[in-house]
């Protein structure tokens, strides 16, 4: 096969990858399933997959449709050829604002899409909670539905017309005939014209349309995707006395890929959503209170009706990004009910919170009801579409597990039938989770299951068999959005019976005779308890790490806690930092998933005594900028910055570092040399002779500039200048890190700071300390980093105190008192205890503007425009507001904060001569065009040392660190 595989990527326009690596990358999505595929093809064009579909059918394989990858059903894995459009079939083909329509390829994320049509007053509804990644392809292969669904329906809903290529190769349009138009299509002698003629003799008897009516769902859950949409065709004038039209779309939207391969979707558009609103937060003390509250609430206009339990609320306060968007929460509720309302006028709006909020009193079931507005709403949404990531950060082995999610009842079953599921899973010793979609009648219901356990795995299909039957026995769907894939499609027989399931299975055959597109989903599915991604009772690797990863329990569980949501596929547009280099390459390979992904791989199945020693790793970690993002965005919190340290460190072990590493690594020593002769230094950096030399002995990129020595060390220039002042009128004492960078390359900077807290009258100290270990963190030198850590938490800790804090200069450097020192030293108590007490100078500062100790009267009142970017350390373990409030101080400052994620330089990354590119492109994302924009008299800021580099060689501007405005802002 691997002859044909390559003579196959010869063919194609596009890519495809059958290394292990990528296989492995994509044996996974978001579910609990994992099947090595044969190959991983990114195809270019529709040539590209007719070539694929007779790969497919002459060497008896099959095709994977993928686009995000973040089905939690199991629909995007097989052992089959994985179809990747996400990257080449992502484009707009054609919009008619007059008609309300609008052609996309199926890669098109839905929130690009909307971004596109809000100028024009429109948007695609359907908003699942992966929306800024998630692709119109998955949403129509699955059927999506999301929070709006109450109001703009679901994705079937919305699809006018779909071009296909069916499974013998043959394009084909499908899309809204009459009833003589289908009989003369049937008559046609090609595939097309078969699946007409079988869809008719299947469907026109009376009594096929009795079954399929008495035994699937109740047609008023909107939410249904059990099986092929069978039961949406009968309603069509071809086979009824209806008006309505017959369309085909009604059958693939839902089909999960497995009848045909979607080139181009044409969907149906609504005007957007009246401006003003309002959300209005229910707070019950038990799950049945909430419920029982549903009917009511319904009766009003909603836009919106989400539910979240207290698993759900309590896993947020772990989060970074998530503890800010839970301010709204009052007291510990065991459920909230989120319900939005909207209005063309604020007049309409109030009498509308007014009447839910009078129905709602009236209930006396909830015990406090909090409005939302504004930026509040969009946080408080946030908090609410993370509950799927944030099931992932449970720490341990027992996780809520995606089986039964994904139930819908009929709104007035609602109550009733979750009374019936929480009986049945009491009966099982289990506390299920609730959140999600009240409004619609579907909660993502998930048992808390230890799928490394036989027993686990057999109460697995245990409970979704008896839930099934339960939901069966409520008429209810089986699946409401997620689709059926692999862990529900077992059931379909249950769900409408097994007349209507043969009609689905001859349907299929006749789409697909040779049943080469998605098998083992819908019809003749795969068992629902085999190929799952962790083994039953497998050994658990012991591995030991220099980094402590005892907070999840060791490293293999820190990476297994990436559950494949796909949170790290968001692009530059929707904010956030994670993942740089994937929104760079827009690969897979680049994703914070592929990195935990591929180490849970290689962890769990090398033969290797170290099992780190894999190149794949080194592949997919390459990338990889170390910009912590993942720790706070992740709603996981999967710390990929810490398991790249962790390979390094094991990798070098057995392969030694390169001398460029180890330059990079040993810098502050080289700076130390370096700063001796600063001026024959600068002169050999800045020399374009010597300058291109040194950077091609190294292996530094030609195009970046070398950093250039402070003219004085920091530390030289504390020694001959500073004196000590006096202690007895000083605000307060605090303790000032020299770190390495500031040291040698930012003195001035340094000597900024140094001025600027004396003349704000404090009483800043020094005492002997080392570097910050922040290179050799960053070039997996943990053994350095571990001597460095344990030497500053020794001197530091008996100093440091609450009265007494440490302030740091670079956010790189200082905060990894906060971070690594506490999984790299031997005194974790120590540690910890001097965490708590280690602040960026913008965090002190913004503390004591806040006590009242800095006013803005000890400054200028001239009025600057500044634009700040914020370091990616700064915005993963703090926040860019303290920078922002520090340069706000004089009154007529006016700052903005850069909307950009990572710079792209990430220490010695950017001058790596194979990631000059990569480094350029991150930067080139929001940065760099943000700063281009700004107008000369706008001063450009940024905290980080490497961020003013890139800064400098991106767009020639010298941007300046916040303490060097303030320092000459100052009267």
């Amino acid at each position: 096969m691997k002859q044909h595989l390559l003579e196959l990527k010869q063919t194609l326009k596009g890519e495809l990858f059958f290394d292990d690596l990528m296989k492995s990358l994509y044996a996974t999505d978001a579910s609990v399933y994992r099947m090595l595929p044969l190959a991983v093809a990114y195809p270019k064009d529709n040539e590209d997959l007719k070539t694929l579909i007779q790969f497919a059918k002459k060497h008896q394989t099959s095709l994977i449709p993928r686009t995000a990858g973040t089905s939690l059903a199991g629909q995007c894995v097989g052992t089959g050829i994985v179809v990747d459009v996400s990257k080449h079939f992502n484009q707009i083909l054609s919009f008619n604002e007059t008609e309300k329509t609008i052609t996309v390829q199926p890669g098109v994320v839905r929130d690009v899409l909307n971004n596109y049509l809000k100028p024009y007053g429109l948007f695609f509804g359907p908003n699942t909670s992966t929306s800024n990644r998630c692709m119109i392809g998955g949403m129509v292969g699955n059927n999506s539905s999301g929070t709006t669904s109450i109001q703009y329906g679901v994705t079937r809903d919305k699809v006018k017309n779909l071009h296909v290529i069916l499974s013998d190769g043959s394009d084909a349009v499908f899309s809204e005939i009459s009833k003589e138009e289908f009989h003369i299509k049937a008559l046609q002698p090609t595939l097309e014209g078969h699946i007409y003629k079988t869809i008719y003799r299947e469907l026109a008897p009376e009594t096929v349309q009795t079954e399929i009516i008495k035994e699937f769902p109740k047609p008023e859950i909107h939410r249904r995707n059990t099986g092929y949409a069978i039961d949406k065709l009968i309603e069509s004038d071809v086979f009824s006395f209806s008006d309505k039209r017959f369309n085909m779309c009604q059958l693939l939207s839902g089909s999960e890929g497995t009848l045909a391969f979607t080139t181009e979707i044409t969907l149906y558009l609504d005007e957007l959503p009246p401006k003003e609103s309002a959300l209005i937060c229910l707070h019950f003390e038990s799950i049945e209170s909430c419920l029982q509250s549903v009917e009511t609430v319904m009766h009003h206009d909603l836009h919106t009706c989400e539910m979240m339990d207290k698993t759900i609320l309590d896993l947020t306060k772990h989060n970074k990004t998530q503890q800010e968007n839970r301010q709204f929460v009052e007291g510990d509720p065991e459920a909230i009910l989120m319900c939005e309302v909207r209005a063309h006028s604020e007049p309409d709006l109030k009498q509308q919170i007014q009447n839910l909020q009078e129905a709602i009193t009236n209930l006396q079931l909830c015990y406090a009801q909090v409005v939302l507005q504004g930026d509040a709403i969009n946080q408080a949404m946030e908090l609410r579409k993370a509950g799927l990531g944030l099931l992932g950060n449970m720490i341990g082995d027992k996780k809520s597990a995606a089986c039964i999610e994904d139930t819908a009842v009929a709104i007035p079953d609602l109550a009733h039938y979750i009374s019936d599921f929480t009986k049945l899973m009491t009966s099982y010793n289990q506390k299920a989770i609730y959140y999600a979609h009240a409004g619609a009648g579907e909660l993502h219901l998930r048992p808390i299951l230890n799928l490394k356990q036989k027993e686990d795995v057999v109460l697995f299909r245990k409970i979704t068999t008896d839930v099934a039957k339960l939901v069966k026995s409520y008429q209810g769907s089986m699946s409401g959005e997620h689709g059926d894939g692999i862990v529900r499609a077992e059931f379909i027989p249950l769900m409408i019976g097994d007349k209507n399931y043969e009609i689905l299975k001859r349907i299929k055959s006749a789409f697909d005779p040779e049943n080469i597109l998605n098998p083992g989903k819908i019809v003749d599915a795969f068992p629902m308890d085999e190929n799952l991604r962790y083994q039953p009772e497998r050994v658990e690797p012991e591995i030991e790490t220099i980094l402590d990863f005892s907070a999840s329990l060791g490293i293999l569980r820190e990476a297994e806690k990436c559950n494949g949501s796909g949170d790290c596929r968001k692009l530059p547009e929707f904010g956030g930092t994670m993942c740089p280099s994937y929104r760079a390459t827009r690969n897979e390979k680049d994703t914070t998933r592929a990195r935990a992904n591929a180490l849970r791989e290689f962890l769990t199945t090398s033969n290797k005594a170290n099992r780190f020693n894999h190149d794949e790793l080194k592949d997919v970690f390459d990338l990889c900028v170390s910009c912590k993002a993942c720790a706070s965005e992740c709603p996981s919190s999967v710390d990929v910055a810490s398991l790249k340290a962790e390979f390094e460190y094991q990798y070098q072990k057995e392969n030694g570092s390169s001398l460029r590493t180890k330059l990079f690594a040993y810098n502050n020593k080289l700076n130390a040399y370096g700063s001796r002769f600063p001026g024959v230094t600068n002169f050999m950096f800045s020399n374009e002779v010597t300058s291109t030399i040194i950077k091609k002995a190294v292996g530094i990129a030609p195009k970046r500039s070398l950093p250039l020595i402070s003219s004085i060390s920091l530390n030289k220039y504390i020694q001959n200048t500073l004196k000590e002042g006096n202690e007895l009128h000083k605000i307060k004492t605090i303790y000032f890190f020299i770190d390495e960078f500031t040291n040698h390359l930012d003195s001035e900077i340094g000597q900024d700071a140094l001025h600027l807290l004396h003349a704000l009258n404090y009483d800043v100290k020094f005492i002997k300390h080392d570097e910050s270990g922040r290179a050799f963190l960053s070039k997996g030198f943990l053994e350095q980093a571990k001597k460095v850590a344990n030497k500053n938490v020794s001197i530091f800790s008996e100093v440091i105190s609450e009265t007494t804090p440490l302030i740091g200069i670079e956010p790189s450097a200082i905060l990894t008192f906060r971070d690594e020192y506490i999984k790299l030293v031997d005194n974790k108590g120590a540690a910890k205890k001097l965490a708590k007490n280690c602040f960026l100078i913008e965090e002190f500062l913004q503390n004591e503007i806040i006590l009242g100790n800095i006013k803005p009267g000890q400054f200028t009142t001239d009025s600057k425009i500044i634009k700040f970017h914020g370091h990616c350390h700064q915005k993963a373990l703090s926040n860019q507001k303290t920078s922002f409030d520090m340069l706000n101080l004089p009154k007529n400052y006016r700052v903005t904060i850069i909307p950009s994620g990572c710079c792209g330089m990430a220490g010695s990354f950017g001058y790596e001569t194979e990631h000059y590119e990569v480094s350029m492109q991150i930067g080139e994302q929001t940065l760099f065009p943000a700063v281009r924009k700004a107008t000369e008299k706008t001063i450009i800021s940024a905290n980080g040392t490497s961020c003013r580099h890139q800064i400098k060689d991106g767009t020639n501007r010298v941007a300046l660190h916040p303490v060097t405005i303030l320092k000459q802002a100052l009267l």
